[in-house]
């Protein structure tokens, strides 16, 4: 094999114009140009881009002469080799004498057929005297043979280096520069060929789908020099547990593939998939640095009662997000199930961008109440999917859907761009809800247009408390987030983190941040009435919050022991289903309406306890 520094500085420095045109079938004057080096651009005059994908007839300049042009059409469509002498134009115009020779190339594997070109600019009157020789009557039989047997032995030796160069440019355009793997063209050729053998000859094969799992933290730790190492050590180790009739690919990024052929029992398929995740928990060195960096694989199987066996690539990925799904570093066989999952999928999926065209997402609304007033103190804007079909649809029904998507951005701004308008309907109706929470992922929140979408709601930021989610990130906090949280701090907007205590967020977290609100997670707060072991944990927790100045809000309290216990422990605000379930925004309003805003009174000892009242949320 050829390096890629070799083959590089041949391009840059060979003086000769090469290029290679994919020929039609039928006629090999039909051609359109696939690649070219720096010399051809150079002569010619024209940039590579504005080669490839043109016909040869962009050669032909307007001082060509008409019989040379003729006796070109005539050899490429006879499929000969040739050459030429004459005086042509670049693309400005200019007049230079050339050498144009081409070579007809074929594919065995694919049927394809190929002309290698070359051009060689020659010295001014270069060909003439060739011609003149030609016409010298004083040149005897014998130089006459003796010219031909030169220029044939010449021409020979032209043809076996062209050959041999055209090689190289074919190898390497096959080939993934950084792991000498096949890259994603050859592989989709090669695809469409073992498919091809599928349907006329039963040839059963399998696709296995590789996928890194932490190859982004591999880069980000260790930087990209070590990603390169890693990349190149899974393909040493792939080729090492593959065998010869195997195709093994770099697709792109951290995603590999491998085409086996079925044979006889489909075990040598879960060997060679429990093998690659095995060597895969082997933790990875560089420079004395080392880290983990899983593998997860999918497997799919291309048989001959296939009705789509296009769709094997597809199955195998469909494999490897399940095998994602179940924790990574595994691999997974396609199912029928998965098959359903997948058409439900997408399903889903075109029926979640028709409903962002339609603007069905709504906002609901679940109370917070002040544990010292027993009122509601703030209302949680939670997002719910009025479909026409299915009625009212609940996140867990399409949320990770249209963040695989990547649409979860336009459906925040379907729904925000709502709030405003809901808190302009309570405060008309003389309903008092003081504030609105939404929820914000890591992402939204390094989203520089998020405070801008903030900024042109009209919301009035007092009135606001954006909850971060996700807070695992929140310990490797980019600038653009901290940008965020201090543009948040500066509108006046109240920050809280969501779900502490489930071990997402760290205390040096916490103090970076320095949120308002901490929410401590349901799971914590539900055993406090049966289980009073918990209770020192839960007021550990609280006791970070308030000596960090924090108000404390306590989630899934569900009855009325669960509001008067965690309200003397010290929690400043209530949260849970025993206030009632998210509900729209006209629930919300007759609710209040019904209460006066009141939704709980704590008994006489909570009163000793509490203080701050009317304080926001």
């Amino acid at each position: 094999m050829i390096p890629a520094q070799i083959f590089n500085q041949i391009n840059d420095k060979c003086t000769e114009g090469l290029a290679l045109a994919l020929a039609s079938n039928d006629d090999g004057a039909v051609m359109e140009f696939q690649w070219c080096n720096k010399a051809f651009t150079k002569i010619i005059g024209y940039e590579a881009a504005e080669v490839v994908g043109q016909r040869g007839t962009i050669l032909v300049g307007p001082d060509l002469e008409q019989g040379i042009h003729l006796y070109i059409i005539e050899k490429l469509m006879n499929w000969e080799n040739f050459s030429t002498k004459a005086l042509n134009n670049r693309k400005n115009g200019e007049v230079y004498w050339q050498r144009m020779s081409w070579v007809h190339l074929s594919d065995p594997e694919t049927g394809n057929r190929w002309w290698l070109c070359s051009i060689v600019e020659l010295e001014q009157g270069g060909a003439e005297p060739a011609k003149r020789a030609m016409k010298d009557p004083a040149i005897s039989d014998q130089e006459s043979y003796a010219r031909v047997v030169e220029k044939v032995h010449r021409l020979e030796k032209e043809n076996t280096r062209l050959h041999q160069l055209a090689k190289s440019v074919a190898k390497d355009a096959n080939e993934d520069a950084l792991t000498g793997l096949s890259n994603r063209r050859h592989f989709e050729v090669e695809l469409k060929t073992w498919i091809e053998n599928l349907k006329q000859h039963g040839t059963e094969f399998a696709v296995l789908y590789i996928d890194l799992d932490r190859f982004k933290f591999v880069n980000d730790t260790l930087g990209h020099d070590a990603g390169d190492q890693l990349l190149v050590s899974v393909a040493k180790m792939l080729r090492d547990l593959t065998d010869a009739s195997d195709l093994v690919a770099r697709l792109g990024g951290d995603e590999f593939v491998i085409l086996r052929p079925l044979g006889k029992s489909a075990l040598n398929l879960s060997n060679l998939a429990d093998e690659i995740v095995q060597r895969m928990q082997v933790p990875f060195t560089c420079d004395g640095k080392s880290t983990a960096c899983s593998a997860s694989v999918g497997v799919a199987i291309a048989n001959a009662n296939m009705k789509d066996p296009e769709q094997v690539v597809a199955d195998s990925d469909a494999a490897l997000y399940h095998a994602k799904s179940q924790g990574k570093g595994r691999w997974s066989f396609f199912t029928e199930e998965m098959h359903a999952n997948s058409i439900a999928t997408k399903q889903l999926a075109s029926d979640l961008l028709l409903a962002c065209e339609r603007r069905e997402f709504i906002p609901y609304f679940h109370p917070l109440i002040d544990a010292t007033t027993g009122r509601i103190a703030c209302a949680e804007m939670l997002v719910r999917w009025s479909n026409p079909n299915k009625g009212i649809l609940a996140p867990a029904e399409f949320l990770d859907t249209a963040a695989n998507m990547g649409i979860l951005k336009r459906i925040d701004e379907i729904v925000f761009a709502s709030l405003n308008g809901a808190l302009s309907h309570f405060d008309e109706t003389g309903v008092d809800l003081p504030r609105v929470a939404v929820n914000v992922s890591a992402a939204r929140l390094a989203d520089p247009t998020f405070i801008h979408d903030i900024k042109s709601s009209g919301i009035n930021p007092a009135r606001l408390t954006v909850e971060i989610l996700e807070s695992v990130y929140l310990d490797r906090m980019g600038d653009v987030v901290r940008w965020t949280i201090d543009e948040l701090d500066e509108l006046g907007v109240t920050v809280a983190i969501d779900d502490f205590g489930t071990g997402h967020a760290s205390v040096r977290g916490l103090l970076e941040i320095r949120p308002a609100i901490l929410k401590i997670d349901r799971q914590f707060i539900q055993p406090v009435v049966a289980d009073a072991s918990v209770r020192p944990l839960v007021a550990s927790i609280i006791g970070i919050g308030k000596s960090l100045g924090m108000r404390v809000v306590a989630e899934g309290v569900e009855s009325e022991e669960h509001a008067r216990i965690v309200s003397e422990m010290g929690c400043d605000y209530l949260q849970g289903f025993y206030f009632g379930k998210p509900m729209s925004e006209e629930d919300l309003r007759n609710k209040l309406i019904e209460t006066g805003g009141k939704f709980w009174s704590h008994g006489p000892c909570a009163g000793d306890r509490a203080r701050g009242v009317g304080r926001a949320v």
